[in-house]
């Protein structure tokens, strides 16, 4: 099995997954989350989103998180910015990286954000030439690349040309998003093949929702292709609207536990993972999740 010597996992528990939560964290309780997730060692932590309150309650007073975190050193904190006005206030609040999301599916793109893939680019070369202007990093999100829950199957062209499309745009890395769960190892394999034809593979991050229970055979799948970069939440934080039962992200302790016992370099440490997933999820009065957190016994 030929695998990257070193995964960077990134963290998109504070974002991604309580985004989905019914309960809302305040800002307070979100940078405590977050300082714990940086003590295990993570080193890029989605902090928020700069999007409507009245669209994503959970995600208000993200400058107030921001303004409790250490943005010139240590980790990396990106948020989402989904047009220019959530740019301003991005860059009012002083970031340093932000994200912008596409959808491989036009129906997914129309009912998800209001406009077609077409019209979400012109949105997106604003934001990533005002980010340009400012020295700030972009990250780009592709959902839908295994699935779609308008139109089923998605052909993995349009994923590769969607992401070819943000790179040129100015991103500096793609997460590739199954956002419904449905993909198995061998539709993953053949959607990053088709994605690095256009896209080198060191640009490539693997974003896997688990509602099929394939997330950490997808990994590997991608893995065993030179993908070396992870997206994960925390105890498995958040879900899916889109897809009915969806468990939400892969859990962050699972992929490092698998990824431990492959002897793959992360500079994550399991036992302060473990604990920052068990602190948010006594604040959202819920169970974790990952099924290393049920397991796991104190040493």
């Amino acid at each position: 099995m030929h695998v990257p010597a070193t995964i960077k996992m990134v963290e998109v528990g504070p974002r991604d997954g309580l985004q989905n939560e019914t309960n809302a964290l305040s800002p307070i309780e979100r940078v405590a989350v977050i300082k714990r997730l940086q003590a295990s060692g993570l080193q890029m932590i989605e902090a928020g989103s700069f999007v409507s309150p009245s669209w994503v309650p959970q995600m208000s007073d993200t400058d107030r998180v921001l303004a409790s975190l250490n943005l010139e050193e240590g980790a990396r904190y990106p948020v989402l910015v989904p047009n220019m006005k959530g740019f301003a206030a991005a860059l009012a609040a002083g970031v340093k990286d932000i994200a912008v999301f596409a959808a491989a599916s036009e129906t997914f793109s129309i009912r998800n954000i209001n406009c077609s893939i077409e019209e979400s680019f012109l949105r997106f070369y604003e934001v990533c030439e005002a980010a340009k202007d400012n020295g700030i990093a972009v990250r780009g999100y592709v959902s839908c690349v295994l699935g779609c829950p308008y139109e089923g199957s998605v052909d993995p062209v349009a994923v590769a040309d969607v992401a070819k499309k943000l790179i040129d745009a100015g991103c500096y890395e793609i997460s590739l998003g199954d956002t419904v769960g449905v993909g198995t190892p061998a539709k993953a394999q053949e959607m990053i093949r088709s994605v690095t034809a256009q896209v080198p593979v060191e640009k490539l991050a693997a974003h896997f929702h688990d509602t099929y229970g394939q997330a950490l055979a997808n990994l590997l799948a991608v893995m065993e292709l030179g993908v070396a970069t992870i997206d994960s939440s925390v105890a498995g934080l958040g879900g899916c609207p889109y897809a009915q039962g969806a468990a939400g992200n892969v859990a962050s302790e699972d992929v490092l536990y698998m990824l431990e016992g492959m002897n793959v370099e992360t500079g994550v440490d399991m036992a302060t993972l473990v604990d920052a997933g068990r602190y948010v999820c006594n604040l959202l009065d819920k169970q974790p999740v990952s099924k290393v957190s049920l397991a796991w016994k104190e040493s």
